[in-house]
This record gives C-alpha cells, structure tokens and sequence, in this order.
C-alpha cells in the first residue's frame, strides 16, 4: 500500500453546488476545477471554490471519506462546512497568482 498525502475535498459553486472528491495533490487538482481543465461535473456546474478539505497518509483512508461523504445527505455536508468555513470561503483564495475570473476581467480591460 502506498503512502504520501492524500486529500478528500468539496467544491463548491457560488450557488453551493457541491462536488466532493479526493486527490494526491490538492494544489493541482483545485487548479484543474479552477481553470476547467476536464469537461464534467464541475465545469459544468462551476465549481470553482474550494470549501473544506482533509489530509489523509493512506490513500485507501481518503477514499473510503469520499465515499462516506458521497453518502450523506446534503444537509449533513452543509453542517460539516460550516463548522470548519461558516461563510464558505474559497479556502485555495491565496494558492494562486491569478484567479479566472481576474484573467476575465484583465481581457475585459484590454478589450475595452
């Protein structure tokens, strides 16, 4: 079994649509959501916001979260953000040079 650093993640869109997922590497993976970078759930519901997040040594540990969390009921989830993030917050805010909608606005700007 392998070990590193694992983590098991929701996003969020700005109308709380929630994605949950897990990942060896959670800087990548929200810049993936961030940026669009696959077609699918999160592209197409725009979830762009990171909102509550966990570290986990074992892989088969972070998967087995997801799958527990994939599992409840949408208020359960609720109440497990709000007690880490109460105004859900985007948590990678600070991870990046640049943000998409910055980049939109700066092409806005040039185009004006």
């Amino acid at each position: 079994m392998h070990e590193g650093n694992y983590s098991t993640y929701m996003m969020a869109s700005r109308s709380h649509t929630l994605y949950i997922g897990v990942t060896g590497d959670l800087l990548r993976r929200v810049f993936d959501h961030k940026w669009r970078e696959h077609d699918g759930f999160t592209a197409r519901y725009n979830c762009d916001r990171l909102v509550w997040f966990e570290s986990h040594l074992d892989v088969d540990r972070a998967i087995a979260r997801e799958k527990e969390l994939k599992g409840w009921r949408r208020a359960k989830k609720i109440a497990l953000i709000e007690t880490a993030n109460p105004t859900w917050v985007d948590l990678s805010r600070d991870w990046y040079d640049l943000e998409p909608a910055d980049y939109s606005r700066a092409l806005d700007r040039m185009n004006s």
